[in-house]
């Protein structure tokens, strides 16, 4: 196994940081590495906006769910998906950007966001950093593109939190390779191996919480998609449409 892959597969999110800082010349390569991801046709529809300003990481904070560690770690990052320099490059040459009038816009805007993010991530813990994803920044999407000035076409996606860890985190298991791995067609035969991860994953909760939980992966699964998904999802559309999104 080569480094990159173990670096890969090492990878654990952290929410406790120090107030040792990141230097500039870190989050400029962290930026660049992300910006070197594959994107659709060369048009390179991703933004990352980097906080430092203590105010408006607070701010943040608070939109975000109040997660603590957005404000604690020393560099927030905003992953937009963003088509305003489609726009400008049709108006410099005489045509109408159209692509934002269908659902490709977002699927194309948030794949190359998750690329892009991921990219991030991996040059992060390269550098001795630690990361954590955080995707309450839909939760008030608004809100977020009022204080960070977003243009109209661009998004907010995802936020990364990014600093040096203050604790050890504990790599959460994951969905056997067989659940996600399929050859040649669709594995339709997951319930046997959902149920041998849920004791995998019940197994692990119990010991990091020292028996005081108890839950398996499938159970806040349900949950989520049940009902917690809808602080994200409700009021997305009209933020969208706000936005220059009008797909139907």
């Amino acid at each position: 196994m080569n480094e990159v892959i173990q670096l890969l597969n090492n990878h654990s999110s952290y929410r406790s940081y120090s107030d040792k800082p990141v230097t500039e010349e870190q989050t400029e390569a962290i930026v660049k590495a992300a910006m070197s991801a594959a994107n659709w046709a060369n048009c390179q529809q991703v933004t990352v906006i980097e906080v430092r300003d203590q105010a408006r990481k607070s701010k943040l904070t608070e939109l975000v769910g109040n997660q603590k560690w957005v404000d604690e770690a020393p560099v927030f990052f905003v992953f937009c998906l963003d088509y305003n320099r489609a726009k400008l490059a049709g108006e410099k040459h005489g045509q109408r950007m159209n692509v934002t009038n269908t659902v490709e816009a977002i699927t194309i805007g948030a794949t190359d966001v998750g690329i892009a993010l991921a990219n991030a991530i991996a040059a992060s813990e390269s550098l001795g950093l630690g990361t954590v994803p955080i995707g309450g920044i839909r939760a008030n999407p608004a809100e977020v593109i009022e204080l960070l000035d977003l243009p109209e076409y661009v998004f907010p996606i995802s936020g990364l939190v990014v600093g040096h860890p203050n604790e050890e985190a504990a790599q959460k298991p994951r969905l056997p390779l067989e659940a996600v791995h399929h050859k040649e067609t669709y594995n339709h035969d997951q319930n046997p191996l959902i149920d041998a991860y849920d004791e995998a994953f019940a197994s692990y909760i119990s010991e990091r919480t020292n028996g005081q939980e108890s839950r398996t992966w499938s159970s806040g699964v349900a949950n989520f998609y049940s009902e917690r998904y809808r602080k994200f999802a409700d009021g997305i559309d009209e933020v969208l449409k706000k936005q220059g999104f009008h797909f139907k």
